[in-house]
């Protein structure tokens, strides 16, 4: 078996953001959906931190048997991801990213950008959210926003985890060095329509981890990601990339 720990966005829950993905995956992946913690319970858990979605992984492998996995994650969940892989380098076989919130660079912490993150946070609701959503994607590009009598249950919840997200997002940081110490294989997607912040991290990483990958989709965005527009041609790409790495 392919053993694969999902992790998804500070939005959606892995089980809503992948199920077309899931569909398309070979019969011998061990597909382990692993939401964050920060919605663990109602409210963001009393000193959440990014150390405690990295511990969170830790135990999800833990109690699936597993000593080595792949990762595949997205947004919230693939910073989340570039973290644990700084902190545990040899329990990964290979790691998956999908536009990756943050990479914990002094770059990405110093950007411009997140002074809007920030901006989008201390507004009220539903503007929070609204301007958060389109702070994700390329200047020009439409963002479609749900209608309240349309929105899920655990939608409700969303505004504090952002929120509670983003502060410890940039309380953490990696150093380069951390990344260049893992050995195995690095894919990084992106959407040719989303925020050009997502190419600079791109070739951050490039040169920090030493067997990295990249592959654009084109005509896609953050909120319309590779795994959701494109989930045939992610699942074969992702089936390659697991193979390989396996080898």
């Amino acid at each position: 078996m392919t053993d694969v720990i999902f992790l998804p966005g500070i939005i959606a829950p892995a089980g809503f953001r992948y199920a077309a993905l899931l569909e398309h995956l070979p019969k011998d992946v061990n597909a382990i959906l692993k939401d964050l913690e920060v919605y663990a319970t109602d409210s963001p858990p009393p000193g959440y931190s990014i150390e405690t979605e990295v511990q969170g992984i830790d135990a999800t492998a833990d109690k699936a048997g597993l000593d080595r996995f792949h990762i595949y994650a997205h947004s919230g969940g693939g910073a989340c991801s570039l973290a644990y892989v700084a902190a545990h380098p040899d329990r990964v076989i290979s790691l998956a990213v999908d536009e990756p919130a943050s990479d914990f660079s002094k770059e990405d912490q110093t950007d411009p950008y997140q002074d809007e993150i920030k901006a989008a946070a201390s507004l009220p609701e539903p503007e929070g959210t609204r301007a958060f959503l389109r702070l994700q994607v390329a200047e020009g590009v439409e963002v479609s926003q749900p209608m309240a009598d349309r929105m899920p249950d655990w939608m409700a919840s969303r505004p504090a985890g952002i929120r509670a997200f983003a502060e410890a997002m940039y309380a953490f940081r990696v150093p380069p060095s951390a990344y260049e110490r893992y050995p195995g294989p690095v894919l990084f997607t992106h959407g040719s329509l989303s925020h050009p912040r997502w190419v600079a991290m791109r070739d951050r990483l490039a040169r920090r981890f030493p067997d990295f990958t990249s592959v654009e989709f084109e005509g896609i965005h953050h909120l319309n990601t590779s795994h959701q527009a494109e989930p045939a041609r992610t699942a074969k790409l992702l089936e390659d990339f697991w193979g390989e790495a396996d080898s």
